[in-house]
């Protein structure tokens, strides 16, 4: 039996600029099919290869599979149901299954708007897609379908879903098959070499109400650091990977298998540079360990610094200072670490002034790089919901962090856009002018500068923040970008998306006196062995890290610029590039409930 899986060509403007992005989840769902007899596996990455419909479906055609697999971060939907389309009409006998976060949580609207799927695997997908595989192969597709569990599908013209699939428990288990991609292909600009993004966990101690990482993986697991250094040994050895980038949203989250991984790396010699994103309180956290960190090849920090202003930090309830963030910063760069500021642009109170006071706070914390993204409420969040009709776009494709969703009372989208422009054409004049030429030298500036290329080149492109696709060309362009919504797609009912799902876990429920505060803040550490703490209020996150994920897999870096491990969301995915989202809510919700037999797999 012959299995194929597509990843669908999606481009924007942001994680690109660093480079290829290898699509880690088929390496995972391939290592698991193989592991259970299904040898036939075959992988096209369209994206990658830039590969157009017509050529695609000759492809398709051409391999004659069984079963063509797809995923889709949010932004990519609409390009995945394309595909399996495009699979329908050259392939019709071949079952089509998408999965990934997007589809998880909004299977009602993406089976009406392509009920050609067979099947979408709700949540994880390593185990989902092996079951799917043996009922097709022993010619019990699609009867077999009602007792997979963690599928979603229609029957006479209702959708119907099963219930949610046990998370694999351990993650050690399920070995990548990496040699599925061409990894020549897979370039990290900066540094000139092949990036891989390895992931050490999957989802976070943390229910953040607006975080897709706790929803989408339901409970947190965290993989034996030796055997997670023994993957990336694998990847340098076979594959000539250069740089990794941690595909978790908060690697430092559990110091002690942090601190066990970064000893690992140098007693085994590894010798590679990597990169994460991670939270100002962790770093705070750590100061004393930041160059034993240095000193395992950490270059790359991500900061969830989010806000400029006080007033956005409180609005945020990131329970960090500004004061705070400038000092994670600097120590940040006093270890010889690459950090980078994440600022979050767009919200509805947006003006000229607070973008402004953006670049000013930039300036004065000294990040060696700094990022804008625009503002992005995921559709299947209470967040979104709860906006009501402050939402206008439902145009998903242009879901990615560089277009702005959202309309500042204050400003056009135009003039939002240009004034984010200008705050990165001044950052960045003035640390090549006066910055990176006396950054040192070694690692730390070798890294500056590539970053600073990948910068340019994505400049000189159009490609940088989609640029080119909307017709902006400095100040002077402002009053004619267009961006070119789809005003014809619409907002999905409320009982057609799964707004909450149940955490696996046996404490679930909000401690008053210890809440922890979201991605990028918040004072609650996870402890070995302690019962995590349920949080509240505000998640930064990057750009859907489980999104990335053909199938549920979940292992996208769809949220990235020169370095960091940006939702990949996938993702997380960018370090000149957009990298974060962040949403916020008025009020804790301390029930734990419990979704109707149909909650999307989470």
């Amino acid at each position: 039996m012959r299995i194929l899986f597509i990843h669908p060509n999606y481009h924007s403007g942001g994680a690109e600029i660093a480079g290829a992005w290898p699509p880690a989840w088929v390496a995972y769902l391939a290592g698991a099919l193989k592991a259970n007899g299904f040898d036939d596996v075959h992988f096209i990455d369209s994206m990658t290869h830039d590969i157009g419909d017509e050529r695609l479906k000759e492809m398709i055609e051409e391999l004659n599979p069984d079963i063509v697999g797809c995923t889709a971060i949010t932004p990519s939907i609409y390009k995945a149901e394309n595909v399996l389309k495009m699979a329908r009409e050259v392939a019709p006998r071949a079952v089509t299954v998408l999965g990934g976060i997007h589809a998880t949580f909004m299977y009602r609207q993406v089976l009406a708007e392509a009920p050609y799927i067979d099947a979408i695997i709700r949540g994880e997908g390593e185990e989902i897609m092996v079951e799917v595989a043996k009922a097709v192969a022993g010619g019990r597709w699609p009867e077999a379908r009602a007792s997979i569990k963690g599928l979603a599908y229609i029957v006479d013209g209702k959708v119907l879903a099963t219930p949610a699939a046990p998370t694999v428990k351990n993650l050690d288990s399920i070995k990548a098959d990496w040699s599925i991609l061409d990894w020549p292909k897979y370039q990290y600009i900066p540094l000139g070499v092949r990036v891989a993004i390895p992931n050490m966990a999957r989802g976070c101690p943390f229910t953040c109400s607006f975080c897709s990482q706790w929803k989408f993986w339901r409970d947190y697991r965290i993989r034996d650091p030796k055997a997670v250094v023994e993957e990336i040994i694998e990847l340098r050895d076979k594959h000539e990977v250069g740089f990794f980038i941690l595909a978790d949203e908060e690697p430092t989250i559990n110091k002690k298998k942090f601190v066990a991984f970064c000893q690992e790396l140098i007693d085994r010699k590894v010798g590679l540079l990597w990169g994460i994103n991670t939270r100002v309180t962790d770093i705070l956290r750590d100061e004393a360990l930041l160059p034993f960190y240095r000193k395992a090849g950490l270059i790359h920090v991500s900061l969830g610094t989010e806000a400029a202003a006080q007033l956005k930090l409180d609005l945020f309830n990131k329970e960090t200072t500004i004061e705070q963030n400038k000092k994670a910063v600097r120590l940040l760069r006093e270890a010889g670490i690459v950090v980078e500021a994440q600022f979050i642009v767009g919200l509805e109170n947006e003006t000229a002034e607070t973008l402004e006071e953006t670049y000013r706070m930039a300036c004065d914390w000294k990040p060696d790089l700094a990022n804008w993204s625009m503002y992005t409420p995921w559709p299947f969040s209470d967040l979104f919901k709860e906006l009501g009709d402050k939402v206008e776009v439902f145009d998903y494709e242009k879901y990615n962090f560089v277009t702005p969703i959202m309309k500042p009372d204050a400003m056009d989208r135009a003039e939002l856009l240009d004034r984010v422009m200008n705050n990165y054409r001044r950052f960045y004049m003035k640390k090549a002018l006066f910055s990176y030429p006396f950054a040192g030298t070694g690692d730390r500036r070798k890294y500056l500068w590539g970053c600073l290329k990948a910068f340019l080149k994505a400049g000189f492109e159009r490609k940088f923040y989609d640029l080119g696709k909307v017709d902006y060309w400095g100040p002077q362009s402002k009053k004619k970008v267009h961006f070119d919504f789809d005003m014809t797609r619409e907002r999905a009912n409320d009982e057609d998306v799964e707004w909450q799902v149940t955490h696996n876990r046996k404490n679930n429920t909000m401690h008053d006196a210890a809440v922890a505060m979201a991605c990028g803040g918040g004072k609650q550490q996870m402890t070995e062995g302690a019962a995590p703490l349920r949080a509240a209020a505000m998640h930064g996150s990057h750009a859907q890290m489980a999104d990335g994920d053909a199938c549920g897999s979940g292992h996208g870096y769809d949220a990235c610029g020169c370095g960091s491990g940006c939702d990949c969301e996938s993702e997380k995915t960018q370090k000149s590039g957009p990298a974060r989202i962040v949403v916020t809510r008025n009020g804790v919700d301390s029930k734990t409930v419990k979704p109707p037999h149909e909650a999307a797999g989470a």
